[in-house]
């Protein structure tokens, strides 16, 4: 099992994610308030911070939100899901739908340490059950589809 470190939005496309108190989750929609919200396969995204410890590795200073994520997870290994997976986040359910994304060109990160992690760690998901989610939640496998 692992554990959400926090939460993140952003009101407008092209702006860094930033933590929040919570975040409310909502099915064919996905986090309220989140400009990236739809009814799309990728509702949702998260990144393990072990990943994240990857990069910070080459000295960069990354707080949350920093990759674009919405939920930052500690204690489960996200990349290695397949697609179809499950997920228990806090009192909500996510399918994964998606494993990787390209980053866009002029990513900060990627022209900082000449490489990001979203291609290979990044994980996208829908919103399966709805509810409100806070850092400290559960996060736990709870089936492949």
């Amino acid at each position: 099992m692992g554990m959400i470190l926090a939460v993140c939005i952003s009101e407008k496309k092209g702006e860094q994610k930033h933590p929040v108190p919570e975040i409310e989750l909502r099915c064919r929609h996905g986090i309220v308030g989140d400009a990236h919200a739809g009814d799309w396969h990728r509702q949702i995204s998260l990144l393990a911070d072990e990943s994240v410890d990857r990069m910070r590795a080459s000295g960069l200073a990354l707080q949350p939100g920093a990759f674009a994520e919405n939920i930052l997870t500690r204690g489960l290994d996200l990349k290695a899901l397949p697609v179809g997976t499950r997920l228990r986040v806090g009192p909500t359910l996510l399918e994964v739908t998606q494993i990787g994304k390209e980053c866009h060109s002029d990513c900060a990160i990627r022209q900082q340490a000449g490489t990001c992690v979203m291609p290979t760690d990044g994980v996208f998901a829908v919103v399966v059950e709805e509810g409100t989610v806070r850092a400290g939640d559960p996060i736990e496998v709870e089936e492949a589809k």
